[in-house]
């Protein structure tokens, strides 16, 4: 399962940037979905997007932590419990996806944008959902 969220979420990111230009939206569902390519500093949904850059480092550590909570929890037994298993999966492959980001590009790709008229929810990828 996290190889499966991996690979979506990279190669969805990979299409965003070679087919979007970056911060230029796409409209799909006008006045409510975009398509946009944006890079995200900060942490999930653009928190502390504009900070420091300092907070790359305690960011990059906090996405280590996950992973390695998410593999220990698998190792340990989660396989005898299928959804768990399975949702233990997933965080696993969208934190290794966000930091395969951050290794390569010092940002997380982002590219689903919600809103409602002048209301944003912040952009994110499939790896955050």
């Amino acid at each position: 399962m996290a190889a499966l969220a991996f690979v979506l979420d990279q190669l969805s990111k990979w299409w965003v940037m070679s087919a979007i230009p970056e911060h230029r939206p796409v409209v799909v569902i006008p006045g409510f979905f975009d398509l946009i390519n944006i890079r995200n500093r900060g942490a999930a949904f653009g928190f502390l997007n504009r900070s420091d850059i300092e907070w790359q480092f305690w960011l990059f550590l906090a996405a280590i932590a996950v992973a390695a909570w998410a593999i220990i929890v698998l190792v340990r037994g989660s396989r005898h419990e299928p959804w768990l298993f399975a949702g233990l999966g997933l965080v696993l492959g969208g934190a290794l996806g966000n930091l395969m980001d951050r290794l390569r590009f010092r940002a997380v790709v982002d590219f689903l944008d919600f809103y409602w008229g002048d209301w944003h929810w912040p952009a994110f990828n499939v790896a955050d959902t």
